[in-house]
């Protein structure tokens, strides 16, 4: 598919991509709000469990970037038959890592979480949400290898189907399975996890069941399976490995910043909860501008059209940008009214204790989505190495900022959110310089 650098191109392939990023996103929000009627202790729990799935789920993400690069670069180049085997070396190499996650995940998280969690509620609420949670790393990882692909190849339409059932399989099962409806038994935490699992595995189904009708993708012969080839997963795994270490660099922080703030106390780990749900939802533009300039990007360098790279970068930043404050001023400005919908009950007062982080949120955001765009189009240039360093880097300061505004200074929860803005600042910045400097042309 040969691409171009209107704006008309950019959305065609980052609005499917937009939803369909919000796969986990929808997972997580449809869990927390529906714990959220169950319990404080429900809450805050999902609010830290659900952190570490997301860095479970985007180390498979991570690993299928690298797919989805490959194969753009392929596509670019022309190289049909190239793209067949980068997808089935993607495949082989998230099966086998899945079922390492699903070990650790079964049988190491109890001792981890351990050493992070003080309230034995939380840690309890946890364990019982992964005992279940643990069987959907399967589906996750093959789903998000299929999403590379169709990515890859500038074929996002069916996501947005896929998104959609995973969404209404997982929100009637919540329903359900949390509190014992139609039948079912009351599972509370365990029956959230059960119900994202299967949302997860009904939606790979139906992804499969697409793909097997779908007569375009025919040219790639995906029907004739491979031999399992090392080289290639090789140089996958060497291509992916910084963007994997980038998420898990990341979100991992984040993770940490959850296990900060627990030791505040519930309360606190509630109201970052919830602050995480807006997050997550007024995040969904970035992810999906990123993912889509990622392919582009690596399309045009296939195609050896450089110079439209920055041009292609700076647009659809600026298309992230607007979408995002399209989404983000009505929920800041008017929180108690925007998110009554989902989160009205008699006690409103977790959401006014949130209103100062709401205010730090918003410039976060500005910053997102302007720095998650940059950082993904350095991504799709093959110079993963040097976003790594900068991302570690800026964990480092993201974490020590964390530890002594809370633990040492005990300044509040409105200055430990503050550290998004000056990791995403830092993140922006030299990402900006790398790619102005054209380092990456070589």
């Amino acid at each position: 598919m040969q691409l171009n650098t209107s704006y008309r191109q950019i959305l065609s392939i980052a609005l499917p991509i937009m939803l369909g990023s919000a796969a986990q996103n929808v997972i997580a929000l449809s869990d927390s709000v529906f714990l959220y009627y169950m319990g404080e202790t429900e809450f805050a729990a999902i609010g830290f469990v659900g952190v570490f799935y997301l860095v479970v789920a985007a180390i498979g993400y991570g690993f299928s970037k690298g797919g989805q690069i490959t194969i753009a670069r392929r596509v670019g180049e022309k190289q049909i038959d190239q793209v067949r085997r980068a997808f089935y070396s993607m495949l082989y190499f998230e099966i086998a890592l899945a079922f390492v996650l699903f070990l650790f995940m079964k049988y190491g998280c109890f001792y981890f979480f351990q050493l992070i969690v003080d309230s034995p509620a939380i840690l309890e609420k946890s364990m019982e949400y992964l005992d279940y949670r643990a069987w959907g790393v399967f589906a996750s990882y093959i789903g998000v290898t299929l999403i590379a692909f169709y990515t890859g190849i500038a074929r996002t339409t069916f996501i947005l189907v896929e998104v959609f059932v995973l969404a209404i399989v997982n929100i009637v099962l919540d329903y359900a399975l949390i509190f014992g409806h139609w039948g079912f038994p009351a599972m509370g935490m365990g029956g959230a996890a059960l119900a994202s699992t299967i949302a997860e595995i009904v939606a790979l189904v139906i992804f499969i069941a697409y793909m097997v009708f779908d007569k375009p993708i025919r040219e790639f012969r995906l029907y004739r399976l491979p031999k399992l080839e090392v080289a290639q997963i090789k140089s996958l795994f060497q291509l992916s490995l910084p963007i994997v270490a980038q998420a898990i660099v990341g979100l991992g922080s984040w993770f940490l910043f959850f296990g900060i703030v627990e030791n505040i106390g519930e309360r606190a780990l509630a109201i970052s909860n919830l602050v995480r749900m807006v997050y997550l939802i007024l995040s969904i533009p970035s992810w999906g501008f990123a993912s889509g300039v990622n392919t582009m990007v690596s399309n045009f360098i296939g195609a050896q059209r450089r110079q439209a790279v920055l041009p292609i970068i700076w647009k659809t930043a600026k298309l992230c940008w607007a979408s995002t404050m399209v989404l983000s001023l009505p929920v800041v400005i008017f929180p108690q009214k925007m998110l009554y919908p989902l989160l009205g009950k008699e006690d409103m007062t977790l959401i006014q204790d949130a209103q100062p982080v709401f205010w730090v949120l918003l410039g976060i955001l500005i910053l997102f989505s302007f720095a998650s765009v940059y950082f993904n189009g350095l991504s799709g240039t093959g110079a993963t190495l040097f976003g790594l360093k900068v991302q570690a880097l800026g964990v480092v300061i993201y974490v020590i900022y964390v530890y002594l505004v809370v633990d040492v200074l005990q300044a509040g929860l409105a200055w430990a959110w503050a550290a998004e803005l000056i990791y995403w600042a830092f993140i922006f910045g030299f990402t900006l310089w790398y790619m102005r400097s054209r380092r990456w042309h070589f």
